[in-house]
């Protein structure tokens, strides 16, 4: 997750963690570096591409691997970038960007450290913002719904259309096949026709 507030209260009952997004940990020491060219940004931002050279090369890995990889290679890295914050943090004025930087980071910390202990959680959260942006972009449009039972359904067909694309299956052919075979799929049967699950009719047979 990013730094949104409003994921915290997920945590409340203590069954839920949250993993903290990389990618917005560096798009703060990135902005700063854009706008200033500091050095300190740079170096942060040097420090966090190493994490990524690191998953590269274990991307769709079983997790257990991803996580033996990460406790070698990526936890010293990790260890190592927090003193080196913590410690600039310390030469800089409180106040300013490359300052509140590095304070998103620090705050963040645990929970950016927890792709180190569970090899299924990724670096960042780009995957799923890549899946939501065609709803975000089209937010406006989605309030006139025409009634709380049509935006119920809409929403349905949107988690369907992006659970397609996230499994390489070609949303237009999939949801006309779907419908086509609606009327004569048998009820015990309904669960074939989830994306993650179906198969275009003539390979079904």
């Amino acid at each position: 997750v990013d730094g949104y507030p409003g994921f915290e209260r997920l945590t409340d009952r203590g069954y839920i963690m949250l993993a903290a997004c990389w990618a917005h940990a560096r798009r703060k020491f990135y902005e700063v570096h854009e706008a200033t060219a500091s050095p300190i940004a740079a170096e942060a931002l040097k420090h966090i591409a190493e994490l990524y050279a690191i998953e590269a090369t274990i991307r769709g890995q079983p997790a257990q691997a991803r996580q033996a990889t990460r406790r070698i290679k990526s936890l010293p890295l990790v260890q190592a970038i927090k003193i080196w914050l913590e410690a600039q943090l310390k030469r800089i004025p409180p106040k300013g960007g490359l300052a509140d930087a590095i304070r998103y980071a620090l705050t963040r910390w645990e929970a950016l450290c927890r792709f180190l202990d569970d090899g299924r959680i990724e670096l960042d959260n780009n995957t799923v913002e890549r899946a939501i942006r065609p709803i975000a972009l089209g937010r406006k449009n989605h309030l006139f719904a025409g009634s709380d039972g049509g935006a119920i359904r809409w929403a349905v067909v949107a988690s369907l259309m992006a659970t397609a694309k996230l499994n390489d299956v070609e949303p237009f052919a999939y949801l006309k096949d779907v419908l086509e075979r609606l009327p004569t799929q048998a009820a015990s049967k309904i669960e074939e026709l989830l994306p993650h699950r179906w198969k275009p009719l003539a390979a079904a047979r």
